[in-house]
């Protein structure tokens, strides 16, 4: 008998699930259900009639590891390798990044020269933060702060300046709160095992089999650092849901889950206001706290866990000018919370993806804003008006970048809770959700960005892999 398996939420990871669960010879009945009537979750594209394209959410993809490489198959599979724009690495959005500090723009030293040589807003030559990296011993603790990790093995100026801006423009989140170990597992592993960040980004740890194509292959050849398509990264998406309806998946939209219960047989029951579906198994694709609040009480100490992996929103400003220039050439900017608690970075996007400034063209960029300042309003109940969010980015912009004209165009975007904050000791609670999973065998398999990488990548892997868990548990049974 053919057995069902509901995929909760239809963001890329449970996209990406239900991809890869009907790849095999012997599928399952797939359903994917998504509470909104929006397929993607924070990947959305905005084009404008002149062929402008503003991303609301993620707007480049690393190509890099096998988790990059997986990423450029699927595409391939999907048919969408003409639509690919790729920043190469001789460009100037591979090349250079920025810090604003002391309300100046700052290049990111890169290469051996830039670490020998004296590079503001650093003292010092970043040479001796990697000396002191060297020369300090392997931490004891089983997990440590960002900032902790940072100030011990490479001095407290990398940690408040650069590590706290990379902890708020990957995470919206504060260094001194959030996990080495879960946030940044290449640099914790690195010292647990070669007792060095350098020495352990040097040797490695051994490479992992990698999936091979031919645009796998350019992207290497071309040493692409990140890429799009040419019609936004919501074709991404809308592709994967394209394939799932021609594969006879039923996709379920505007149809959020009131409650999950158990039969006695072992099925789950999956309420959905004034219907309800049945299912063998259920990826959970949805945020954490979301589905704590729909577990049965059997789940009680499993819904508690997931209730403390909390979240942050973040202001997505995208503005346009007409006829005006950047300082500078790069990627964009990150901004410490030293240096401005509202802004967390500015992403130049025309000059990544010029091809999307439309015609006539204008200057993309794209002004985020949150962490703490954001918080304090949320928690205040203050309303935050897409007039007050406009005005502070327009004013970043003017500030840290020159762009004191008004712009010719903007979008502001709110989104709520949208990145997952894997704050010190995050890893004690996956294990506790997948001890309980276990002991229990409840048929529930955990995806999304909730868990182990919040990167575009790091979802359709972990989409992925449930998919995988899936299949083997059913091959078993």
């Amino acid at each position: 008998m053919v057995r069902t398996v509901i995929v909760l939420g239809g963001g890329i990871s449970g996209l990406a699930a239900s991809y890869h669960l009907i790849q095999g010879p012997c599928a399952p009945k797939v359903i994917l259900v998504e509470g909104s009537k929006h397929l993607g979750g924070w990947i959305r594209s905005v084009r404008r009639s002149d062929g402008a394209i503003f991303e609301l959410g993620p707007r480049g993809i690393r190509p890099a590891g096998a988790l990059g490489a997986r990423t450029l198959l699927l595409l391939s599979e999907l048919g969408l390798e003409s639509e690919v724009l790729p920043v190469r690495g001789n460009h100037p959005a591979a090349q250079n990044r920025f810090l604003y500090v002391s309300g100046a723009l700052h290049p990111l030293p890169s290469g051996l020269r830039g670490l020998l040589r004296p590079s503001p807003p650093f003292s010092k030559p970043l040479f001796w933060a990697g000396l002191r990296d060297l020369m300090t011993p392997r931490g004891k603790e089983p997990d440590e702060t960002v900032h902790s990790f940072a100030q011990r093995r490479l001095g407290p100026e990398v940690a408040s300046l650069a590590m706290d801006s990379l902890c708020r423009g990957v995470f919206a989140g504060n260094s001194r709160e959030l996990s080495i170990r879960s946030c940044f597992p290449s640099l914790f592993q690195a010292e647990q095992t070669h007792r060095s960040i350098l020495l352990g980004l040097l040797l490695g740890a051994g490479r992992s089999p990698q999936p091979d194509s031919s645009l796998i292959r350019q992207a290497r050849a071309e040493q692409w650092s990140q890429w799009s398509l040419r019609g936004g990264l919501e074709m991404l998406p809308k592709a994967l849901h394209n394939h799932l309806t021609s594969k006879g998946v039923t996709v379920l939209r505007g149809q959020p889950v009131c409650g999950l219960s158990l039969q006695p047989g072992g099925q789950w029951k999956v309420s959905l206001g004034n219907s309800s579906l049945e299912a063998d198994h259920i990826i959970s694709a949805i945020p954490a706290t979301v589905l704590s609040r729909l577990l049965p009480a059997e789940a009680a100490p499993l819904a508690h866990v997931l209730s403390t992996i909390k979240a942050v929103s973040v202001a997505v400003v995208n503005l346009q000018y007409q006829g005006a220039h950047l300082p500078v050439q790069g990627f964009g900017h990150l901004v410490p919370s030293s240096e401005d608690p509202t802004v967390l970075g500015i992403v130049y996007d025309s000059v990544a993806f010029p091809e999307q400034d439309g015609n006539p063209p204008g200057l993309r960029v794209t002004v985020m804003l949150g962490g703490h300042w954001l918080e304090k309003l949320e928690a205040n109940g203050q309303e935050l008006s897409a007039e007050l969010l406009q005005q502070q980015a327009q004013e970043a912009a003017a500030a840290q970048l020159g762009l004191k004209e008004p712009p010719s165009y903007c979008l502001v975007h709110l989104h709520k809770n949208c990145i997952p904050q894997y704050t010190l000791g995050h890893w004690q609670k996956l294990e506790a959700a997948m001890q309980f999973l276990t002991a229990q065998r409840l048929p529930l398999t955990l995806a999304g960005a909730s868990y182990e990488g919040v990167a575009v990548n790091d979802c359709i892997e972990s989409g992925r892999q449930a998919a995988i868990a899936v299949l083997s548990t059913e091959s078993n049974s």
